[in-house]
Formats: structure tokens, C-alpha cells, sequence
């Protein structure tokens, strides 16, 4: 069985480290999933799991909502400042407010963006006070 430090090793290589680079990984990528995974056919436009959930009425923004929320929670783990999370918040309960229209709720929400948003926020914050967890072409710099 291995040692402890081996699996916090793993975990840190996996992205599921504590660390403030796994957490922008995590983000970048649930961020990725949600406003980016898809591409419309015949255009450059992409969408992602936000919009398309938004096509089930109620659980689709329910589920969508929950899962902007875990942004702003991974953010909170990292210690910003609450002015940030509440406008982080903000940007995912107007996304929610968007997409409780049935249907049309797709059409502000595909616009609007909430989880990009709150991925520049968090960028942000993250440049300023841990700049060794910064991204080029989407590999963490190792400035030491």
C-alpha cells in the first residue's frame, strides 16, 4: 500500500490536489465542459453543457446552476476574497434567471456565459496572488 506522500503525489498529478494549479486545472476544465464542449455544425460557434441543459425545463437549470456553483466553491477553497464570490454567485444566478425561460432561456444563456465569466475572475485572482500557477496553451508555467 502506498505511503501517504505517494498518494498526494498522484492526486497533485491527477489535478486532484489541494494546490492552486490543480484547482485552475479543474476549473479551466469544468469551465471547458460547460461553455465550450460543442461546436455547432457548419459554424465556429461553440456551446456547452450549460446551454444545452438549459433545453430540459427546471432540471437542466438546476443541474447547470449546481454545477457553476462548484466553481465558485473550488474558489472559495482557494481563498478569494467574498466580494468575488458574491459576484461570482451573482454571474451564476443570473445565468439561472436566463435559462428559466423554457426553450428560449437557451438563447440569453448561449450569450451570456456565466462559467467563462467567473474563469476570468478566478484567472485573475490567481495570476495576481499565486503566479506560478499560470497557463500557456493550457500547461502550468513551473516558475520557481
Amino acid at each position: 500500500m502506498p505511503n501517504r506522500v505517494d498518494m498526494d503525489a498522484l492526486a497533485a498529478r491527477l489535478g486532484a490536489g489541494r494546490d492552486p494549479a490543480s484547482v485552475r486545472r479543474r476549473i479551466e476544465a469544468m469551465e471547458a465542459l460547460l461553455e465550450r464542449a460543442f461546436v455547432i455544425p457548419g459554424t465556429n460557434r461553440r456551446f456547452g453543457l450549460d446551454v444545452a441543459l438549459d433545453l430540459i425545463p427546471i432540471v437542466g437549470d438546476v443541474v447547470a446552476a449546481a454545477m457553476g456553483a462548484w466553481i465558485v466553491w473550488e474558489a472559495r477553497n482557494l481563498g478569494m476574497p467574498k466580494w468575488h464570490l458574491a459576484r461570482m454567485g451573482g454571474n451564476v444566478g443570473i445565468d439561472l434567471l436566463l435559462g428559466a425561460i423554457p426553450w428560449v432561456g437557451a438563447i440569453p444563456d448561449f450569450f451570456f456565459r456565466s462559467n467563462t465569466r467567473n474563469l476570468r475572475i478566478v484567472r485573475k485572482w490567481l495570476d495576481r496572488h499565486h503566479p506560478e500557477t499560470g497557463t500557456i496553451e493550457g500547461q502550468v508555467l513551473a516558475r520557481r
